[in-house]
């Protein structure tokens, strides 16, 4: 069976999450609907409505991050020897070759991939065109504005 990479850094941020889900919102959840179902008809209860929709949303989260960690290949990232070469788990600084404007990405699994953090996902098409390659080289992404070229200035390994 194949069992999806994560980074260490990447699962203990969803071991918390799960954490936060099972002591924390899951009573909030279940508190709601017992506040809602004591105003009495539900068919009209908008908030009891709303609060059984959310306690969907908390289990199947919970469900799904304790599918994915109890099956991943938890990697530490720093004890990877990949030297230049771009891996799963390495931060790879990125130059545009247009405008010359710098953009430092990490490649991490699927589940714990965030943009606004900078982690993109293993499967994503930049993690793909950037696996395999080196420091120095050049690669080009079909982005949605059309294609882009950048230099591999930077390939580490950080927690």
């Amino acid at each position: 069976m194949n069992h999806p990479p994560m980074t260490a850094r990447g699962a203990a941020r969803l071991r918390a999450e799960l954490e936060e889900l099972k002591t924390a919102k899951r009573p909030a959840v279940i508190e709601a609907i017992s506040e809602a179902r004591a105003h009495g008809d539900l068919k009209e209860n908008a908030e009891y409505h709303a609060a059984r929709e959310q306690q969907g949303f908390i289990e199947g989260r919970i469900k799904q991050l304790e599918g994915e960690l109890s099956h991943a290949q938890i990697i530490d990232v720093t004890k990877l020897d990949a030297g230049d070469k771009v891996v799963f788990g390495a931060t790879v600084d990125l130059v545009d070759a247009q405008t010359d404007q710098e953009i430092t990405y990490q490649i991490v699994g699927d589940l714990e991939a965030d943009i606004k953090l900078k982690l993109i996902a293993i499967s994503s098409p930049i993690a793909r065109a950037l696996i395999g390659k080196h420091e120095g080289d050049e690669v080009t992404l079909e982005a949605p504005g059309g294609t882009k070229e950048y230099e591999i200035v930077a390939v580490r390994y950080e927690g």
